[in-house]
């Protein structure tokens, strides 16, 4: 895959299959967070206001150097959460795979994503996220 400079031509430049749920998991993501911004990083739309919020990971995005996509690359796109595990997750939807700190879902068919759950844990986000704000203050 190309080295792109903007999120629109990461988007354009996948296949249609994932385009569409990328595009949508997208819409979803600036609709619920309008306070976010939207930046590359690790070639992959990222989403923060006071720190990383979320990010949207399409299993043709390679990862650095890699030249091959992912190992996830049979569970779908991604809708990771930066913070997951300070989110409640109270139906198990995150999945923390063996790490820390990022949680992510999988998205491997439009009819897959269920927006009122999505834009729910969004909100959980970016209600965490302004707690770094708070902390930045105190200080």
């Amino acid at each position: 895959m190309a080295k792109y400079t903007t999120v629109d031509e990461i988007v354009l430049g996948l296949p249609k299959d994932e385009q569409v749920i990328v595009k949508k998991l997208r819409s979803l993501v600036l609709d619920t967070l309008p306070k976010a911004e939207e930046k590359l990083s690790y070639g992959a739309p990222f989403y923060a206001r006071h720190k990383m919020i979320c990010f949207i990971w399409s299993p043709s995005l390679t990862w650095g150097i890699q030249t091959k996509p992912g190992k996830h690359a049979n569970k779908g796109v991604s809708l990771g959460f930066c913070q997951g595990y300070l989110i409640a997750n109270k139906d198990g939807v995150l999945l923390k795979e063996n790490r820390k700190q990022v949680y992510s879902m999988y998205f491997k068919k439009l009819s897959d994503i269920d927006e009122q759950q999505i834009r729910a844990l969004l909100f959980e986000a970016d209600l965490i996220d302004q707690t770094f704000s708070n902390k930045k203050t105190k200080t």
